[in-house]
């Protein structure tokens, strides 16, 4: 089957697609034929060598997808056979962004979501949920509102009853408003913006002195994407679990909000998998809102 993966460090170009053997369904995990699978914007630092740590090269790109079941392993109901579902890949295995991929968490994709939508919705929510879970209610700074994660976190925020500000660029301010959050730009001055928050939830990074100092207490901050949290005293979230809870429950949530209108996936663009050397060239150089998809 088709694939995309890296096989050396470097820029975008370093990405293609090989043919590799097809992955097949193992006890308690169900196989789809991919309609759809997310871009994770964290592979680009994979990819460029910054955290060889956690790469094996090759390495196959990408944690969630949506599709058709056309396997299903042991202990799985056979009635999830042809069903259409989206979700995610056990988190050491990776490799939705292929014709064919495993998952081990899963949901019915909602009726409303196009594939590309549900292709991109897994990682985002539960990304989003896990953080979420973290922080107190109340008004949420949501750091990169616009971006992949931001713009389902801003959505899941609102569901639970909280007040959201996003930061994005100028031109992204009527989108994130689209959403339910009030905008401010990002860059200097955003702790004379905002003030009087009671949590912040950072997509970005490179901000987390004036986040701190927004919050009024590094507990109060969490990141997804600044590495450098340890030494501010900020939970720097990167687990793909979450802790004490049931990632099909979280993604049943979400099917719900979706169905009541009340969470979309904002999709800024698709790509087959021959062009996932663009996918990762506009992820490095844009702010265009919402999730990149691979399309099959």
């Amino acid at each position: 089957m088709k694939a995309v993966q890296f096989d050396q460090y470097g820029p975008p170009s370093v990405v293609h697609v090989a043919d590799v053997a097809e992955p097949h369904a193992g006890p308690g995990e169900i196989r789809i034929s991919v309609r759809a699978s997310g871009f994770s914007a964290g592979e680009t630092a994979l990819r460029s060598g910054a955290r060889k740590d956690l790469v094996t090269l090759p390495f196959r790109t990408g944690y969630d997808a949506a599709g058709v079941v056309d396997e299903i392993g042991e202990g799985v109901d056979a009635s999830e056979l042809g069903a259409r579902v989206f979700g995610m890949t056990a988190a050491n295995r990776r490799g939705a962004n292929a014709e064919y991929a495993v998952l081990v968490h899963w949901a019915a994709k909602p009726a409303v979501w196009s594939w590309a939508e549900a292709g991109g919705a897994a990682g985002a929510i539960e990304t989003a949920t896990r953080v979420l879970d973290q922080l107190p209610g109340g008004t949420i700074l949501v750091h990169g509102a616009a971006g992949g994660v931001g713009t389902v976190a801003v959505q899941l925020a609102i569901a639970r009853g909280a007040t959201v500000i996003g930061t994005a660029s100028a031109r992204n301010h009527d989108f994130l408003r689209s959403l339910g959050a009030e905008p401010t730009t990002y860059g200097p001055g955003l702790t004379d913006r905002v003030r009087g928050v009671d949590a912040v939830f950072d997509c970005a990074g490179g901000a987390l002195p004036d986040l701190i100092e927004i919050a009024g207490d590094p507990a109060r901050v969490v990141t997804i994407t600044d590495p450098a949290a340890p030494r501010h005293g900020v939970h720097f979230s990167h687990s793909a679990a979450i802790p004490g809870a049931d990632p099909l429950a979280v993604h049943g949530l979400a099917v719900k909000l979706a169905e009541e209108g009340r969470l979309g996936i904002p999709v800024a663009a698709t790509f087959p998998l021959s062009e996932a050397t663009a996918a990762h060239e506009l992820s490095e150089r844009s702010h265009a809102p919402g999730k990149i998809v691979y399309v099959n």
